[in-house]
């Protein structure tokens, strides 16, 4: 029995990145400090203005002009107010005195600091809590005096708003830490200390920040789901409705085509002796007829039932090209085909869509221009295939009829061409015709190395 052992492999050798521990605790410990780094360190300097609140609100929607604007620096205001208090705590008691002007400037900076950099703001009114406790006078209330305690309060609201829970934790850790400090090591000449005061006091804002913050992310997910919710109902009554469409389509133009080829297959037969035109006539309507109701067959059954099994008949390529101008010169267009460069097989996508665009462009022929003559143009390029279909100008342009059709297919050709990445102009001629001019990309075949 062999027994195989993976060498532990260093940090400094570890190709996988930075050195993982097996241990769940450690793992948990290591990824609690880096979160600690990265919130109260890393991005301490961050620049992060208070945005203006949106004029969303019941109230704010009422007021117009300046008070509007005002209404929307709502936060900023209040948040001066709070530190404006604290400067009054600081200048009342003792007077407007040079140490009680300080203190309050002091215990303001750290409150206007949070509108721009929330994280800083913290540090700083810590720093500041300890230079008022260094020039103001009392034998209490350590180390936070009356107007450090209410500025840092407002501090620790303001950014636990702003940022999120773990940073508030992260603060809240990081001010015992500092309170234990101070009254553990320079609580001399003190007789009392305020730090379980701070931290009962502070907690309990920390929390109602924290249950804030928990209940506005739980309601931005209800509105996003929501959304969703309410995007995949409407798509999916669209979807509804094009399958509701597309079924009677397939049902009354299925009826409809197959009404005209057994008519067309019995018209024959009630004429004596019919001329072979006549005939032949009929056997192309019929035929038409038929390959019109499998192509819709193919098209719209799939949409029928989930069961739909799609026959397995090929798609039309530009092979059956010669078949579809041989069918359209049998009503009487004159239409001539131009090959350019080496024939080849291209993707079947490609083949498809050069075959619908050449059938719509021909079918757009007969109805706008009937008796004018058209021209097929098919080149075969390096980077792709090239279409040209143009017309003649219609011969006796007042017989023309006015077409019954809503006009998609130009655009129907457009979506051909834009998904196989190409490009497409449809234009009058300077004769009176009209031109279709389609190019098809096909990426170059890569050969295998050897």
């Amino acid at each position: 029995m062999t027994e195989t052992t993976q060498p532990h492999l260093p940090p400094q050798d570890d190709p996988y990145g930075a050195y993982q521990p097996k241990s769940p605790e450690v793992r948990a410990a290591m990824d609690a400090l880096r979160g600690m780094r990265k919130d109260l360190f890393d991005d301490a300097l961050a620049y992060r203005p208070l945005p203006p609140k949106e004029p969303t609100g019941r109230f704010t929607r009422e007021l117009r002009g300046r008070r509007r604007e005002y209404a929307t620096y709502s936060r900023h205001i209040l948040v001066g107010a709070a530190g404006a208090v604290a400067v009054l705590s600081s200048v009342m008691p003792a007077g407007a005195d040079s140490v009680s002007v300080l203190n309050g400037l002091l215990v303001l900076a750290p409150v206007l600091l949070t509108l721009v950099r929330p994280v800083a703001a913290f540090w700083a009114s810590l720093a500041s809590t300890t230079a008022v406790a260094m020039l103001g006078e009392t034998y209490g209330n350590w180390p936070w005096l009356p107007p450090s305690f209410l500025s840092h309060l407002v501090v620790l609201t303001v950014v636990a708003i702003r940022t999120r829970p773990r940073t508030a934790a992260w603060m809240w850790l990081f001010t015992a830490a500092y309170g234990f400090i101070a009254e553990t090591v320079f609580s001399w000449s003190h007789y009392d200390t305020n730090v379980g005061a701070m931290m009962v006091t502070s907690a309990l804002v920390l929390l109602g920040v924290t249950v804030w913050h928990i209940r506005r992310q739980a309601e931005q997910e209800v509105t996003a789901q929501q959304t969703v919710t309410a995007h995949e109902r409407s798509r999916r009554t669209l979807l509804e409705e094009r399958t509701t469409i597309a079924r009677e389509l397939h049902d009354v133009v299925a009826h409809h085509m197959s009404v005209v080829a057994i008519q067309a297959e019995a018209a024959p037969y009630r004429v004596e002796n019919p001329p072979e035109e006549l005939e032949k006539a009929f056997v192309t309507i019929r035929e038409n007829a038929v390959a019109a109701l499998t192509e819709l067959r193919r098209v719209l059954g799939v949409v029928r039932a989930e069961d739909y099994e799609a026959p397995d008949a090929p798609q039309p390529t530009l092979a059956d090209l010669d078949a579809l101008l041989a069918n359209v010169r049998e009503t009487g267009l004159d239409v001539e085909k131009v090959i350019t460069g080496a024939a080849r097989e291209l993707p079947q996508g490609v083949e498809l869509s050069a075959y619908r665009i050449v059938q719509e462009a021909l079918s757009n022929t007969l109805r706008h221009a009937p008796g004018a003559s058209a021209r097929v143009e098919i080149g075969y390029v390096l980077g792709g295939l090239g279409l040209r279909i143009v017309n003649d100008p219609p011969p006796n342009p007042a017989l023309v009829k006015p077409s019954p059709g809503a006009g998609h297919g130009i655009t129907g050709m457009r979506e051909r061409v834009t998904m196989l990445n190409g490009e497409m102009t449809a234009e009058p001629t300077p004769a009176g015709g009209y031109e279709v001019t389609v190019f098809l990309p096909v990426p170059a075949a890569s050969g295998s190395g050897a």
